[in-house]
């Protein structure tokens, strides 16, 4: 998967990209790298061997097992304020999950949020355009669960098979 910096080559690709934060290497030691959707879905598996990349149906078994979209966002969110704005709303990480606001890459290849939110891509398909994520936000204790278009850029989190 090739790193594209550029934000007009960015919002043009139909295939996997990567990106570090503002084109930043320093910010993805902590929070990690953002993706198009591109990469989260790609049948050759961005993954490590024996891991994948969750299929929305998996998010949506995830968050009912935590007790619903309407407080998992809680129990995933990494505690205190380190890396979180302030509220951190119910934040507990009680699942080790311990998400990050990373932020993301939107149209014009333009970077924004970090440290307000973070969103985890799936596999999974809205329409071929838009894919499904989860967001986790500061001032909130739920998961979000919505489509972005698929050249925005995102975190992507692994699954054991």
């Amino acid at each position: 998967v090739p790193e594209v910096s550029d934000g007009v080559e960015w919002d043009n690709m139909t295939s996997g990209a990567y990106c570090n934060y503002n084109n930043d290497e320093s910010v993805c030691e902590i929070y990690g790298r953002l993706y198009n959707w591109f990469a989260a879905s790609d049948s050759r598996n961005i993954a490590p061997e024996g891991w994948h990349v969750p299929t929305d149906g998996e998010w949506i078994i995830l968050t009912a097992w935590l007790g619903g979209e309407a407080v998992a966002g809680g129990k995933l969110k990494e505690t205190g304020f380190t890396h979180w704005l302030e509220p951190n709303a119910e934040a507990t990480n009680e699942t080790g999950f311990t998400g990050l606001p990373g932020g993301g890459r939107v149209f014009g290849g333009t970077y924004d949020y970090i440290n307000w939110g973070g969103g985890w891509w799936t596999s999974s398909s809205d329409n071929g355009t838009d894919g499904w994520i989860r967001y986790l936000d500061h001032g909130a204790f739920d998961v979000w669960r919505y489509v972005d278009p698929v050249v925005f850029g995102r975190s992507i989190r692994c699954v054991r098979d």
